[in-house]
């Protein structure tokens, strides 16, 4: 029997809460594709319980979809999920037709291009979790800032190499969480917009 090519060999990602808890979906091993391990999304999730039933979300670099569809499966009230490669956001498509999530989409675009169209209805909860070392989130994260993609006290979360350097992060985004597993680091923010208005 032959052996599989690297574009056929996949992996799994098991959803870990919620309605869709225990289920496992299929994602391809995809060079860059780097799924937000079950450990890391347990306590990121925890860190969202306050929050994410209802809450409407952006999954900026969705990959395999582990973050967009670990909030759905916690009640969020919608997800969109932006992809760039053609392969992997079928993949994605797939997944919401298996698991018949009608509250969301997933869109096949460049997300700094999509990012940078002004937003005609923010977001209560961002992922931001890029491919490493190629800079994305230092040109993410100001477009969400600049085009209102943000609702007034949305929830941000960043995974990210652990060098990652803060300085791009806005002042009125408060750190609420913050955690190093080996050479990454994951962090969720808080967006102060009542202390950013009282400086202008």
């Amino acid at each position: 029997m032959a052996k599989p090519s690297q574009s056929q060999r996949q992996g799994q990602i098991r959803i870990i809460g919620g309605q869709w808890r225990g289920r496992k979906l299929a994602i391809s091993d995809s060079i860059g594709l780097r799924p937000t391990s079950s450990r890391m999304r347990e306590t990121l999730f925890n860190w969202l319980a306050p929050m994410i039933q209802d809450a409407r979300c952006l999954d900026c670099f969705s990959g395999s979809g582990a973050l967009g569809l670990e909030a759905l499966s916690r009640h969020a009230a919608e997800a969109v999920l932006l992809e760039y490669n053609d392969r992997v956001a079928k993949q994605l498509l797939l997944h919401l037709a298996v698991l018949k999530a009608k509250n969301a989409q997933v869109i096949r675009t460049n997300t700094l291009n999509w990012l940078a169209r002004p937003c005609d209805r923010p977001f209560d909860l961002i992922f931001l979790d890029p491919p490493f070392h190629q800079g994305l989130l230092s040109y993410a994260i100001p477009l969400l800032e600049q085009q209102s993609w943000l609702s007034d006290e949305a929830w941000i979360y960043i995974e990210s190499e652990s060098s990652y350097n803060l300085e791009m992060i806005p002042s009125h985004w408060r750190l609420q969480k913050e955690k190093i597993m080996g050479q990454v680091v994951y962090r969720l923010f808080i967006r102060e917009w009542f202390c950013h208005q009282r400086r202008f």
